[in-house]
């Protein structure tokens, strides 16, 4: 059965059975034939089919959201099998939000390769809220995010803590005027912030909120590299994590405001579906622990 539902995936993703039997190394009959059966064995029609698009209706939508948690558990489950006779190798689905996906995971990759290269990491960067909808559909076997998010049916762990910084413009009048700032004389700035949804932008909420402001304008933009673009633009100051702009302060690209109260801290956090992790995975926590440790 289970082939039946990965071929099944595998033609809603395509949208086409042609496109489906050629990544599958089948013939389109044989996918066909598949999905002929598993419609057969669920006792009704699961995709609405044309000469221009193969769809899903109502039941192939909830025959498709569970088969992704069915074979992802499958390879898990035979992952777990090899472990008890091979070292850490085989693929580790890991997701993680903006801050901590794009500045910090790749250079503990890196790390690890080196040492295991028989582990094969796949990365999904995703806001906070997505990577944790991923990770309790079973489509990440871990997520990494800004702050800390409980859900009951994950295990969670606060690895890290990330220091928040107010940056500017280079020649801002806050830049220049060489005292330390309080923090309401930035509610007149314009704040350029990410989106609803992501870590640094609950951050930044959790900031007003803590010196009770309400900054004049904000301007929301959806990526971390687009807002110091912006900062160094002129556009505005931000609220970042001081692993994303090391680049910028070295090339004074943008600048950091001396604020009372400042850097303001949030946590990163893990999280994972189940106790049973394989090796690989395992191995991947302790090097995410070790490199933030340093």
């Amino acid at each position: 059965m289970d082939q039946h539902l990965e071929v099944f995936v595998k033609v809603v993703e395509k949208e086409n059975f042609s496109k489906a039997a050629e990544e599958l190394h089948m013939t389109q009959p044989a996918v066909s034939q598949y999905i002929r059966n598993l419609e057969e064995s669920i006792g009704t029609r699961l995709l609405e089919r044309s000469n221009k698009y193969v769809r899903l209706n109502k039941a192939g939508e909830i025959v498709y959201h569970h088969a992704k948690e069915i074979l992802a558990l499958y390879t898990k489950m035979q992952a777990l099998v090899d472990d008890l006779t091979n070292n850490a190798s085989g693929p580790i689905a890991i997701g993680a939000s903006y801050t901590f996906g794009e500045y910090i995971l790749p250079h503990i990759i890196a790390r690890m390769q080196v040492k295991y290269p028989l582990i094969s990491p796949s990365i999904k960067i995703q806001n906070t809220k997505e990577i944790i909808e991923l990770v309790k559909m079973h489509q990440l076997d871990i997520g990494i995010i800004e702050g800390f998010f409980y859900e009951d049916t994950l295990n969670s762990e606060i690895v890290s803590e990330d220091r928040m910084v107010i940056v500017a413009p280079p020649g801002h009048h806050l830049l220049t005027e060489k005292r330390e700032k309080r923090i309401s004389e930035l509610a007149e700035e314009t704040w350029v912030l990410r989106e609803e949804g992501s870590g640094t932008r609950e951050a930044a909420e959790n900031l007003f909120r803590k010196y009770e402001f309400t900054p004049k304008k904000v301007m929301e933009f959806g990526s971390t590299q687009l807002i110091k673009e912006s900062v160094e633009a002129g556009l505005g100051i931000s609220l970042l994590s001081h692993w994303t702009i090391k680049k910028e302060l070295v090339n004074g690209y943008i600048g950091m405001i001396d604020v009372e109260g400042l850097p303001f801290k949030r946590n990163f956090s893990l999280h994972t579906h189940t106790t049973y992790q394989t090796k690989a995975l395992k191995t991947f926590i302790e090097a995410v622990r070790g490199y933030l440790a340093e």
